[in-house]
């Protein structure tokens, strides 16, 4: 959805946020389902992919509106910490997850960047959430902890710091998009300048580095890319329509998304503890909702 249209919709900030992060936590978890389908390409190279047709969908959705590319005035280092911790959220997860024993362990570190979104958006925006959302995000938090379940055993210190850290950049990047929301920045240019420096700071690696791919490779790859766009798109009008304390806890179905795209491309079937979490994690959901609506 464009910038335009959503200035003419029925629906709340509210209600644009919460379909908008949904929207991102959907593209995101397809988005994990092709990149686990990519094989053993290099982390580096799955994450260019994972920007660069992000970077093409950008630039042809300015073309379609036909508009210049214009920023708003005061959105440059705005804009640059977005794209910068952005990259290295990216980079930090995709680290944790090749080092750490369990990879549900690096997934569950990376969902503390609603905490620290909230947190951020304290300092940066002056958004204070009340007693009733920090609790909801408190009990969604608990119910992905039911769905992922990380084993700690054996924890190797460094690649775990590393991937909480990646959480907490990621919580920067969209308390910055936030902020760019709030200055008028459209979701298009945002997208485009995420993507380009993402992509511009694998370049050197990749051409010292490049790992030939297969046509599977390749197009789950080009998947990836498509998902993660759709993604960017929506998680940026997701924090531009509504502050993070009111819709981070519905970044919280991409775990529901995973389960069953898991059960119905890889015949994954979630046992007792996920269908609780699933539950915390609804129950969180619509009572938020429920309190969102009545404020």
């Amino acid at each position: 959805m464009s910038d335009k249209t959503q200035k003419t919709s029925k629906f709340t900030p509210k209600q644009l946020g919460i379909m908008y992060i949904m929207g991102a936590a959907f593209f995101f978890a397809l988005m994990n389902l092709f990149v686990q389908t990519s094989g053993d390409i290099p982390v580096m190279q799955k994450s260019f992919f994972r920007n660069i047709v992000a970077l093409a969908i950008a630039i042809a959705v300015i073309i379609k509106d036909g508009e210049k590319v214009k920023f708003v005035k005061g959105s440059g280092k705005y804009l640059f910490m977005r794209s910068f911790f952005g990259t290295l959220g990216i980079l930090f997860n995709f680290y944790a997850i090749s080092h750490l024993d369990s990879i549900s362990d690096a997934s569950i570190l990376n969902k503390l960047a609603p905490f620290f979104a909230i947190i951020f958006s304290i300092f940066l925006i002056h958004e204070k959430p009340d007693k009733k959302e920090v609790l909801c995000v408190i009990v969604a938090f608990c119910g992905a902890l039911f769905v992922i379940r990380p084993s700690f055993n054996n924890f190797n210190f460094m690649p775990a710091l590393i991937g909480a850290i990646s959480g907490m950049f990621a919580g920067f990047a969209y308390t910055n998009v936030r902020k760019l929301g709030l200055l008028g920045e459209k979701s298009a240019n945002i997208v485009l300048v995420f993507s380009a420096f993402s992509c511009i700071t694998m370049i050197p690696y990749l051409i010292y580095n490049y790992t030939p791919m297969n046509s599977v490779e390749f197009w789950s790859l080009m998947g990836a890319g498509v998902s993660a766009a759709g993604g960017q798109f929506c998680i940026t009008n997701a924090y531009k329509s509504s502050p993070a304390k009111e819709i981070s806890v519905f970044d919280y179905t991409q775990v529901l998304f995973a389960a069953l795209l898991g059960f119905i491309f890889l015949g994954q079937i979630p046992d007792r503890l996920s269908y609780v979490g699933y539950a915390i994690i609804i129950a969180a959901s619509v009572y938020r909702w429920h309190i969102g609506n009545r404020s």
